[in-house]
């Protein structure tokens, strides 16, 4: 019997031979280098520093915050948060204009509970 992978897509949960996984996984860096590609180093400080904040503040942080502590102009910082958020998996907002969700964290309730070293608790995004 051959070895075969389960793989999710979407809403399908389908099956593949283990060789064309691996394919995958060897195209991986590739598919993520060009998924990244859009990222200035002003969206990389930007998703950086939500990460490290959601769990720190337990609440949705603000583009003012974000915006005074990485010394980025407000009109700049909603820019980058806004081509993070389009481009999907990297920040969302739930109701407003904060941020609340920060791949791999959200302070949105989850399934998926976090107990960090330092004590913190979060969810997992």
């Amino acid at each position: 019997m051959p070895e075969t992978v389960l793989v999710g897509r979407g809403q399908h949960i389908t099956s593949i031979s283990r060789s064309q996984w691996e394919q995958e996984l060897e195209d991986a860096p590739e598919f993520i280098k060009r998924r990244l590609n859009f990222m200035s180093p002003e969206h990389h400080a930007v998703r950086n520093f939500v990460v490290q904040e959601l769990p720190r503040c337990g609440k949705p942080v603000s583009i003012d915050r974000i915006s005074q502590a990485l010394r980025l102009p407000r009109k700049r910082t909603n820019e980058a948060v806004e081509d993070l958020e389009r481009n999907l998996f990297f920040l969302a907002r739930r109701d407003g204009p904060e941020i609340s969700w920060a791949f791999p964290v959200t302070v949105d309730e989850t399934p998926h509970h976090l107990v960090f070293s330092t004590g913190e608790r979060l969810d997992a995004a």
